[in-house]
């Protein structure tokens, strides 16, 4: 089952580089001096140089080690022009374009990434999640065969039985109304990151009905969406749609859909709309004692992350983590 310990081992066998966009931020350098106390993940903060000095001292961080680009004073600015001019060459951007909005952190941080000068991203101590993701899709974009990006929240609490209680949520964070097609790609996304978390998944594709018992649009795209999921992933138990109720609750899945492999006994939940998710996940929070970490954006080709602008260091530096391991 979950734990930190596992995704810090994957990352031992395999170190990355990460940059935080907010580099000047008290947050932000609590968590990059905790990294940098470690071997597995390397911080580069954006910003100057400078301000970011000061900040730390002030908020007395030792940041000793941490990689500092200042995008205005970056050695291979001119390949970055290039680069993003080539990317967004259809909006017609110029070089001198570019470079003003290359001046933005989150821009600036996100060709980082690009161009390989790192292996992901967190950022939104500050910014909106719009100014996270609007970078990523423009410079980074999807992965082949993904249309959008989508989301998931990992909940985990201790077990009764011993280690962890690990439950994947999608989509919470992003997409606000999905379509049948794009709840499949987002079921998908959603096992591929329940899988990293250790998590065996169980696909419940919820809804006001179970097996038939609710009528409408909505009951019929929740089925629709669990058929072609399963038609793609014959080998995942996947099942709707269904009750929260029955895709948790042995008992009721008894009584309203016996015989189902999912019914019961789901880990791995897909909801109709951004809504219930959203309601879904933060309930499980703050009334189940789950700890709840995300919103993870998925379907992206490299790791890109979003952070709550209430997060705490300790937020930051789980976020990190897990965003660097999914690279």
């Amino acid at each position: 089952m979950f734990g930190f310990g596992q995704l810090i081992e994957i990352l031992k066998k395999n170190p990355k580089r990460i940059v935080f966009t907010e580099g000047s931020d008290s947050r932000i350098l609590e968590a990059s001096s905790r990294l940098l106390a470690s071997n597995f993940l390397h911080p580069i903060l954006v910003g100057t140089p400078d301000d970011i000095y000061e900040a730390a001292e002030d908020s007395g961080f030792n940041i000793r080690g941490a990689e500092i680009i200042d995008p205005n004073n970056f050695s291979d600015m001119d390949k970055m022009v290039e680069q993003f001019c080539e990317i967004r060459k259809s909006k017609g951007v110029t070089p001198e374009q570019a470079k003003e909005i290359l001046k933005e952190n989150n821009y600036f941080g996100t060709m980082l990434v690009k161009m390989g000068y790192a292996d992901a991203l967190l950022g939104g101590a500050t910014y909106s999640t719009a100014d996270t993701v609007r970078p990523a899709l423009q410079l980074i974009k999807t992965k082949p065969g993904n249309s959008l990006v989508s989301s998931c929240f990992i909940l985990v609490r201790p077990s009764a039985t011993g280690g962890n209680e690990v439950l994947a949520m999608g989509d919470c964070g992003i997409n606000i109304k999905p379509t049948e097609d794009e709840l499949v790609e987002i079921a998908e996304e959603t096992i591929r990151c329940a899988r990293v978390f250790g998590v065996d998944p169980k696909v419940a594709f919820l809804s006001y009905s179970t097996d038939g018992s609710g009528k409408g649009e909505d009951v019929d795209k929740m089925r629709n969406a669990a058929r072609k999921t399963k038609e793609r992933n014959p080998e995942v138990p996947i099942d709707g749609e269904m009750q929260f109720d029955a895709a948790v609750s042995p008992k009721v899945a008894k009584k309203k859909c016996p015989g189902s492999e999912v019914a019961g006994s789901a880990n791995t939940f897909i909801f109709p709309d951004i809504n219930a998710g959203n309601i879904g996940y933060k309930i499980a929070q703050r009334m189940g004692n789950f700890e709840a970490y995300g919103p993870i954006l998925l379907g992206l080709n490299s790791p890109i992350n979003d952070l709550s602008r209430g997060c705490t260091a300790t937020e930051v530096y789980s976020m990190a983590i897990i965003t660097a391991a999914l690279s």
